[in-house]
């Protein structure tokens, strides 16, 4: 059994894992919140102690400053806490400095994003092997098990795919991978997770087709889906972290994702695009002062925690596969439903980070137990689904599975 488990960062879907950890804690022991920013880790506190998460009275939850950058800070502070597991959930620019930390000092890793450089926009893929992939070696040389990508997308929406190989399909024709919100926040425009890394993502749209990587223009194919509980929805093809996985592990002829915008979330885009505010180069302002502008942007629209109390409505999130079952046509659509009122009832979050968070604290509990036990760096898709979505169906995001027949709960 392993336990005491280090979550670095202090944002919105570490706030949930915060939560799901304390609601845990007598399988995943202490736990630690680090973060650049210190208040914000005992802001997380007061919340979890606020809703009485904390499960054993007896273990810790605590806080402490670091610089994840600091491999050599971070490695002594897994060291010092005596951390088994670190969840990182901080910027997808501090990957790589966590990761190292983990191999130095040999905790399991868990992160929910790839990897990021500030200076690159939308890799050429598979964008895994410009980084991580490259470090699975040494992971699996000092026996640790470093599970990439386990959020919801990626991560759950992985587990899907390889639940469908396991039990519903024999050939995989097309995995259409949606996501949509059809909750409404108040506000007149706002990302639901971290503005800068949101916007990055629309650059150019990667995506794979006939086994081949295509790039397409952001937001230039569309199509109406109708969606359990979030009703008709317009969803635009995207390039996304889990493509880059799924098209190494999973036999598929076409693997895409589609992200669902409204209107007015497309015309504003359009606009910030279009006057200069979504890039990421330097630019100097008439008083000679240095800024980004996509950072500035980051800066003057809403922090996405600060839209949870407010947030009504339902996320759908989900796997339209098709394909060939005993020699016949099969289509299915494995998919979770996510209300945000309840969410932020329950640890208040709204859906969108409670959906992120939630899935790594999974896994923990998974690699807590040694259900899953890779020891080398693997995508959840190479993982057993089963125990991480029954779990998951306990603790909060409960998988559904439609045939063209009545939904019915995962089992």
């Amino acid at each position: 059994m392993k336990k005491n488990v280090l979550i670095v960062g202090a944002g919105a879907v570490a706030h949930v894992a915060a939560h799901k950890c304390a609601q845990n804690n007598d399988v995943l022991g202490n736990i630690c919140i680090a973060s650049r920013k210190q208040e914000k880790a005992d802001q997380i506190i007061d919340s979890v102690r606020r809703k009485k998460s904390l499960k054993d009275k007896s273990k810790k939850i605590y806080s402490k400053q670091v610089d994840a950058m600091d491999v050599t800070a971070l490695s002594k502070l897994i060291r010092s806490t005596k951390s088994e597991i670190v969840i990182n959930l901080g910027t997808a620019y501090i990957n790589m400095s966590v990761l190292e930390a983990c191999i130095k000092t040999g905790a399991d890793y868990l992160d929910t994003a790839i990897h990021e450089d500030p200076t690159i926009v939308c890799e050429d893929p598979p964008w895994y092997a410009n980084y991580e992939w490259k470090r699975k070696a040494r992971c699996a040389k000092k026996g640790i098990a470093a599970i990439l990508g386990v959020g919801f997308d990626p991560g759950v929406v992985n587990a899907y795919c390889a639940w469908a190989v396991k039990h519903q399909f024999e050939t995989i024709d097309t995995i259409d991978i949606m996501d949509v919100n059809a909750g409404k926040h108040g506000r007149y425009f706002a990302t639901n997770f971290d503005p800068e890394i949101n916007f990055r993502e629309f650059k150019k749209v990667w995506t794979w087709i006939d086994r081949k990587w295509v790039c397409k223009p952001v937001h230039a194919e569309k199509q109406t889906y109708d969606f359990p509980t979030a009703g008709k929805q317009t969803v635009y093809l995207t390039g996304h972290d889990e493509l880059h996985s799924l098209s190494k592990n999973v036999d598929a002829n076409s693997i895409r994702f589609w992200m669902g915008f409204g209107d007015h979330y497309i015309n504003v885009f359009n606009v910030l695009k279009n006057i200069g505010l979504l890039s990421e180069q330097t630019v100097k302002t008439a008083e000679g002062i240095e800024v980004v502008p996509l950072k500035v942007l980051k800066a003057v629209l809403p922090d996405p925690s600060s839209l949870a109390k407010n947030y009504t409505g339902y996320t759908c999130i989900g796997n339209l596969i098709k394909g060939k079952k005993n020699g016949k046509d099969k289509e299915v659509f494995i998919y979770n439903v996510c209300d945000h009122a309840a969410c932020y009832k329950e640890v208040e979050s709204q859906a969108i980070s409670y959906t992120a968070g939630v899935p790594p604290v999974a896994a923990a509990i998974l690699v807590a137990k040694g259900i899953w036990n890779p020891k080398t760096m693997v995508n959840v898709e190479e993982l057993d689904p089963d125990p991480f979505l029954q779990l998951l169906d306990k603790i909060g995001l409960p998988t559904k599975v439609e045939n063209h027949a009545p939904v019915a709960e995962f089992a």
